[in-house]
């Protein structure tokens, strides 16, 4: 097999980033917008020794989990990988991803996973969006999103995955920005001013931020402009300016000013008013999200004596909740700015049985004294430092809850808090926080071995 082969393969199975997998000759194939049961002729692109990459020519045999996409770019866009593949098979798949890693990589014999929980809809569930901006070849400002593996702008009006009253502002705000004459950014060239465009909706309030992140604070009209939008769009309450100079990939920068209104939206989570500023880190899908923490509150079978540590906080989704539930909570967050609106979220719920430390998890939990009853995880996607696992191993907390966006880490972890006989895992929730993607929410729940059983 040579690059630039067409050849016939059957679609066998999905891998972690979404591509389907199929073999010729031996040799694994990786082909993006297939589907298991799809029988397909692809054309190679690339060989290395462990696989090949394809690109899909021509379905041969259609896979009956195959649908026609909701989005008429879904086959240019890189926002969504899976649009062509029938909701109900997008979660047994993702179900059945986790259960082998964690017996793969955990060496878990048989886990118990259960079938992702849902929010209310699998489409127009994202309750924030943030596009990169750019110029047409003839001139007219641009948002949306970058065509899978490259930095090739598709441009769009409306997104069928995001909150549906984000799709006036995709559409209009574009036209404002043309209007306004402003400069967009040229990564390769670091000339220009505005990099995105980014929206941000509280899905129980409706209220709408609207953000530009710019590598200046020079945007000659703002200040008129943002009047502007504020009374022609009723559900918007804030108008900010982001600034971001330096180079790279991240989207925000350290600084953000407040145009007209205000800085942040009000959002129902778990009953609770918490407020959420343009970077403020919240789950984009909030009903799914909802259902996972009802499900952890189920498990966990709370009664109000429990003193819980929530690592790696942030605002306190999940930590202001608990507290209604628990004697005490003890939240650590390294970002500043997301521990000071964790502080404000709770003095708006009128919650006074949280503490909130300010640090790295790593640094902060092994200095902790307190025996802890529950220990709940929600680290980044590359999973705790060993460090923060040998705490746990130390503190031997009743019950830990770790909620990962990142099976294979989580995996990897549970394996190392397990191998000593402390700690047993008893089952592992999936929820579908990202429909359309391939990727997959997880709480897995622990126990001490002398632990009664749980849940």
């Amino acid at each position: 097999m040579q690059q630039g082969d067409l050849i016939e393969i059957e679609i066998t199975d999905l891998n972690h980033t979404g591509e389907g997998v199929g073999k010729y000759r031996g040799q694994v194939i990786f082909v993006p917008d297939t589907v298991i049961g799809d029988r397909i002729q692809t054309r190679i692109t690339y060989i290395k020794k462990s696989h090949a990459i394809g690109k899909l020519q021509t379905i041969l045999q259609a896979s009956p989990h195959r649908i026609r996409p909701r989005c008429i770019v879904a086959d240019k866009c890189g926002g969504c990988q899976w649009q062509h593949i029938e909701d109900q098979f997008q979660r047994l798949v993702k179900k059945e991803q986790v259960q082998e890693v964690l017996t793969r990589i955990g060496g878990f014999s048989d886990p118990l996973v259960y079938p992702p929980l849902t929010g209310n809809s699998p489409l127009a569930y994202r309750n924030k969006a943030t596009y990169p901006l750019g110029f047409s070849p003839t001139g007219n400002v641009q948002a949306g999103y970058y065509r899978r593996g490259s930095h090739h702008l598709i441009n769009l009006n409306q997104c069928p995955i995001q909150d549906q009253a984000l799709n006036p502002f995709l559409a209009e705000i574009k036209q404002d920005i043309q209007g306004q004459g402003w400069s967009i950014y040229d990564e390769k060239t670091h000339q220009g001013q505005l990099r995105h465009l980014s929206l941000r909706i509280g899905r129980h309030t409706g209220e709408v931020l609207l953000t530009l992140i710019s590598t200046d604070n020079n945007l000659q009209g703002i200040e008129a402009q943002a009047q502007q939008w504020l009374a022609k769009y009723a559900n918007l309450v804030g108008v900010t300016v982001n600034y971001h100079p330096e180079r790279g990939n991240a989207i925000f920068g350290a600084q953000t000013t407040t145009i007209a209104g205000r800085d942040y939206i009000t959002e129902k989570f778990a009953g609770l008013t918490y407020q959420l500023a343009a970077d403020t880190f919240f789950q984009v899908n909030t009903e799914a999200a909802e259902a996972l923490f009802a499900v952890i509150c189920q498990k966990l079978d709370l009664k109000g004596e429990e003193i819980l540590i929530d690592a790696y906080c942030g605002i306190g989704t999940f930590t202001l909740p608990l507290a209604k539930r628990v004697k005490e909570v003890i939240g650590l967050e390294y970002y500043s700015f997301s521990l000071d609106r964790a502080k404000i979220n709770a003095q708006l719920n009128n919650i006074t049985n949280t503490t909130f430390i300010l640090g790295a998890v790593e640094k902060t939990l092994p200095q902790l004294t307190v025996k802890p009853d529950i220990i709940l995880l929600d680290p980044p996607r590359k999973g705790c430092d060993r460090s923060v696992l040998d705490s746990l191993l130390r503190l031997q907390s009743q019950r830990i809850v770790y909620i990962s966006c990142q099976s294979a880490t989580l995996a990897r972890d549970l394996q190392y808090l397990c191998k000593t006989g402390d700690y047993q895992l008893l089952e592992v929730q999936t929820a579908d926080f990202f429909p359309q993607t391939p990727h997959v929410e997880c709480a897995a729940f622990l126990r001490q071995k002398t632990a009664n059983m749980v849940g």
